[in-house]
């Protein structure tokens, strides 16, 4: 059994920080991508940013980039989203997954493996 365990989340003011952790655990998988998606109250799941592994290419949403930073590490697949300048509109549950078949990594229904998620309050 594969465990994605997100960290980090918090209750931040608009314009601050806040850095989430993905940590893996369990049964060894060998992504071909891992990445966040966001889903606030109401809205459809947003894809945040993702590194596909082979070539260490990582791509941002574009309501994120400029403002998000996402990092990983391939040997022990975990993830690190550092974000800056928060607005209250980034306010959600954010979930790290990962997938292992190549392609559409925008696409949350192509990722086999989730996290249970971590909630971000951005207050204005």
């Amino acid at each position: 059994q594969v465990q994605l365990v997100e960290s980090g989340g918090g209750v931040v003011q608009a314009g601050g920080s806040l850095r989430l952790r993905c940590a893996t655990s369990g049964r060894t998988i060998s992504p071909y991508a891992m990445g966040w998606f966001r889903q606030a109250p109401g809205m459809e799941r947003e894809f945040v940013a993702a590194i596909t592994w082979s070539d260490g290419d990582i791509i941002y949403g574009e309501s994120v980039k400029g403002r998000f930073t996402m990092s990983g590490d391939n040997a022990t697949n975990t993830l690190v989203l550092q974000m800056n300048s928060l607005k209250p509109e980034d306010t959600a549950v954010y979930y790290c997954a990962a997938k292992r078949s190549r392609g559409f990594i925008r696409l949350g229904t192509m990722y086999m493996y989730w996290g249970r998620g971590t909630q971000v309050t951005v207050s204005s």
